[in-house]
């Protein structure tokens, strides 16, 4: 029977850009119409990677602006960040950039695993963010960036198996860009 590893994965970003519906259809693997604004709330599911099995954690907030203060609950204890903007609103995508950086100084400037998502990309008549942007913002953090659809289910499963790798890839770089070699 294999082991179980325990990942806790903090969805962040913008209000209405479908933070709640990719975690919904994830777990639930149904769109939701319409639903109250978010405060907070916990998602898991149990994912099979391979040979290894995940409990994922999900926590999917409140949507922050630019001003948000993070609380420490989203820092500490957290193994990856799944970000979310809409592809329809250029502040969505402005608003990301700023609570990365809050991120990164949390953690101490160090490399964390997120998955860049520009979610509603069935709405592309509406869009304002183009996905090569998105792709250029993920690469200077190191990150991976997908584009999808919470309502048509575009790569929504695809978004959380691969903040599951994000997590693996930082966790096994640490320590492997120094060396220390006696003399």
């Amino acid at each position: 029977m294999p082991l179980v590893r325990y990942r806790k994965v903090v969805i962040l970003g913008y209000r209405s850009v479908g933070k709640t519906s990719l975690a919904h259809q994830f777990v639930e693997g149904k769109f939701l119409e319409g639903y109250d604004p978010t405060v907070e709330n916990t998602y898991s599911k149990i994912v099979t990677l391979g040979k290894d099995e995940f409990h994922l954690h999900l926590v999917d907030t409140a949507g922050q602006d630019e001003y948000s203060i993070l609380p420490y609950s989203f820092i500490i204890g957290v193994h990856g960040y799944v970000l979310v903007y809409s592809v329809t609103s250029l502040h969505s995508f402005q608003v990301i950039e700023s609570l990365y950086q809050k991120l990164y100084e949390g953690h101490g400037k160090t490399r964390l695993p997120v998955v860049l998502v520009g979610n509603k990309a069935d709405l592309s008549l509406d869009r304002e963010v183009q996905a090569v942007e998105g792709k250029r913002l993920a690469e200077s953090w190191g990150a991976t960036f997908m584009e999808s659809s919470a309502r048509e289910n575009q790569v929504t499963q695809d978004i959380f198996t691969k903040v599951i790798q994000e997590i693996a890839r930082v966790e096994n770089s640490y320590g492997q860009e120094r060396r220390c070699y006696v003399m």
